[in-house]
């Protein structure tokens, strides 16, 4: 029997969105192929230490959600002796070689092309989209910018930098609210799991938002509120571009959007549709539309795309898209691709080996030197 492919699930990091990676990769570990794959679970914790976890261990806790232990070995990422990616342990020891490295993180430094850029400098293949989609993907205002650009539809907006807000408070407040009505929505530019995200109902309440957002990120969003529904594509690379039949969130009467309470403090945040109450000609112009972001962000591997299906006119405007969205067994990504014919276990094999392919793949081109 051939080697098994060596996958390191990367997990933690030093996002808010922290905890969520712990349980997306407790439930990737679980069900990753162990006849193909070696796993070797590496978390990075919140001060940004690399540490290697035992695997049988992890098995043995079954837990919802991976635990972070302070007393595991530290570990770096370097070449190995055949010029490969490799771990590194920081006391004496040898590399443990790898084949390839399943990012299984969220948020900003591990999502937004961070990690990735880390990846490709040491040699090393990995899950997802590259440095270039994985950035522009992460930073709201320019994935709306390049996807306006590409002919998808997407709400009014305004951009404010923090540098500005603490220079001129009033012209900032001014320039969010020009051609904007009430309500809208201020979000972080880049984070996810909708960290930092409020919906404003009166102008006197702008201020006190915007200052919130600001804590999260340096360029923050004012995105007009319309009355939508919002509705969720998962993409798969291939062949071609596969985009799963669509689902529908609808967040509890409680929760005016699907704010982070109502994905993970809230049981009963949200009810979802799936497949998402469309008729045939919505849910082909949203399945391609999906595709269409996918392809103009440059994205490769996988992505959840978000839409806006505007009660009015029956139009759908593209709201954001997620390179590494979550992955338990109960997240949308891998919930919408198992209605569509993907099983979570074929999803996460596909993904790996998609990952060595474009490794491959780059690895045939001339660099522009020669050795």
């Amino acid at each position: 029997m051939a080697d098994k492919i060596r996958v390191v699930v990367l997990y933690g990091g030093r996002s808010g969105e922290h905890e969520v990676s712990l349980k997306s990769a407790a439930s990737v570990l679980h069900h990753l192929d162990r006849t193909r794959f070696e796993v070797i679970p590496v978390s990075i914790d919140k001060e940004g230490r690399w540490q290697w976890n035992d695997l049988r261990t992890l098995d043995q806790a079954n837990a919802a959600s991976l635990p972070i232990l302070p007393d595991a070995p530290e570990m770096r990422l370097a070449r190995g002796p055949d010029g490969r990616g490799a771990l590194m342990p920081i006391t004496l020891g040898a590399p443990i070689e790898i084949d390839v490295v399943f990012p299984v993180m969220h948020g900003p430094l591990c999502e937004d092309g961070a990690v990735q850029g880390l990846l490709e400098l040491a040699d090393v293949a990995y899950v997802g989209s590259g440095v270039l989609g994985s950035a522009v993907s992460m930073d709201k205002d320019v994935a709306k910018r390049l996807a306006e650009f590409a002919g998808i539809p997407i709400a009014p907006y305004r951009v404010l930098t923090r540098k500005a807000f603490v220079q001129d408070r009033s012209a900032s407040l001014a320039k969010a609210v020009e051609g904007l009505s009430l309500p809208v929505f201020v979000k972080p530019c880049n984070m996810g799991s909708s960290v930092g995200i409020h919906k404003v109902k009166t102008w006197d309440a702008l201020g006190a938002a915007l200052d919130d957002a600001f804590r999260y990120d340096v360029k923050v969003l004012v995105e007009q509120g319309i009355d939508a529904r919002e509705i969720e594509v998962a993409v798969l690379e291939g062949e071609t571009l596969f985009a799963s039949v669509a689902s529908e969130l609808n967040p509890n009467a409680h929760h005016e959007f699907y704010s982070y309470e109502a994905k993970y403090l809230d049981p009963d945040g949200a009810r979802v549709d799936l497949p998402a109450k469309l008729d045939t000609a919505e849910m082909e112009r949203v399945r391609s539309l999906a595709t269409q972001v996918f392809a103009a962000l440059e994205c490769s591997g996988f992505a959840r795309v978000d839409f806006f299906l505007d009660r009015q006119t029956g139009k759908f405007c593209f709201n954001e898209i997620n390179t590494l969205p979550g992955f338990t067994s109960i997240s949308m990504y891998p919930k919408m691709m198992e209605a569509s014919g993907v099983p979570y276990a074929e999803l996460l094999t596909r993904l790996v080996d998609q990952a060595l392919d474009r490794y491959q793949q780059r690895h045939s081109l001339e660099r522009g030197y020669s050795s």
